[in-house]
């Protein structure tokens, strides 16, 4: 059973108003959205003739159900040349949140967690009573240039929904990738379309840090788990920063958002983990005073020296 917990903040998303709705959807609907979301990789907005084609069902029937979609914000409708449908983002969490539920991954949602340009995530509970984290990823929220010039394997003649569900697709292979060779990172426990569900996140951004009592061993543990990445799992982040770096209560951290990986065979690989490093050494250097040369720094992520003296 899915059961909707009533704690929720004011200003509410797609994912939550999904939340609310979900025990109003039944298995047609769900017929109904998943023969939308196919047509779409043809059209962008799909007629009625055809979803009443796939669904076999009566018109009224098909008509009946788009318009309850429709009224519980769940897709969008054109009217021009025809009448065509087309999924939105609450459609789409939707269609994940039921598959995650189906799989007994999802039990319950809580609070949100964080807000970000390109991904939601939210506080859940799996079946067993194991907080996890849940990460819609949300692309288009910034524009399209800037999507394509920050992630290289974005394509440009898809719909978000589907930038988003290869973006979710790829943060889950690497975090499976770097979780079983040691990094720290949240467990990745399953995904679904654009919806990774993952092992909680507790703590808060290392950029929401104005002190921490001893930077140099965050840092140490920072440069040690990209060290473990790179040797290991031969992964580079390639995004990271201290936006992306979780200080935990109990002074450990956790690397996440990785959907911008590279193998370390790429082509740019060197000049990306550079970035990676020096992105995070300024940080620790504007904001604790603490220097560490990046050649340093670089010898040990890739091994040429064993030891990194700060």
């Amino acid at each position: 059973m899915f059961i909707v917990k009533s704690n929720y903040i004011t200003n509410v998303s797609s994912a939550e108003m999904v939340v609310k709705v979900f025990r109003e959807i039944q298995s047609e609907d769900f017929r109904i959205l998943n023969i939308i979301e196919s047509a779409m990789s043809n059209r962008e907005y799909v007629p009625t003739e055809q979803i009443q084609k796939f669904a076999k069902l009566p018109l009224e029937r098909v008509q009946f159900t788009l318009d309850k979609l429709h009224k519980l914000g769940l897709i969008y409708r054109t009217k021009g040349a025809y009448v065509g449908y087309t999924l939105n983002y609450a459609g789409y969490d939707c269609l994940a949140i039921n598959n995650l539920v189906k799989a007994n991954v999802i039990e319950s949602f809580g609070q949100i967690l964080g807000v970000g340009k390109e991904a939601d995530v939210y506080d859940a509970l799996s079946p067993t009573g194991q907080r996890i984290a849940v990460k819609f990823h949300r692309l288009g929220r910034i524009s399209f240039r800037q999507t394509r010039r920050k992630r290289g394997y974005a394509r440009e003649h898809t719909t978000w929904l589907f930038q988003s569900h290869i973006a979710a697709e790829r943060e889950f292979q690497a975090m499976q990738l770097v979780y079983k060779n040691g990094v720290s990172v949240p467990e990745p426990i399953s995904h679904n379309r654009h919806v990774i569900a993952m092992g909680m996140i507790e703590g808060a951004e290392l950029s929401k840090y104005i002190e921490i009592g001893k930077p140099e061993k965050v840092l140490k543990e920072i440069l040690r788990n990209i060290r473990k990445a790179y040797l290991k799992a031969h992964v580079i982040h390639s995004d990271i920063s201290e936006y992306n770096i979780i200080l935990k209560p109990d002074g450990h951290i956790l690397i996440i958002d990785w959907p911008q990986y590279v193998m370390a065979d790429h082509a740019n690989a060197e000049e990306l983990l550079e970035r990676d490093l020096k992105n995070i050494l300024s940080f620790f250097n504007r904001r604790f005073s603490l220097k560490v040369v990046a050649e340093k720094a670089c010898d040990y992520v890739t091994g040429k020296v064993r030891n990194l003296v700060i």
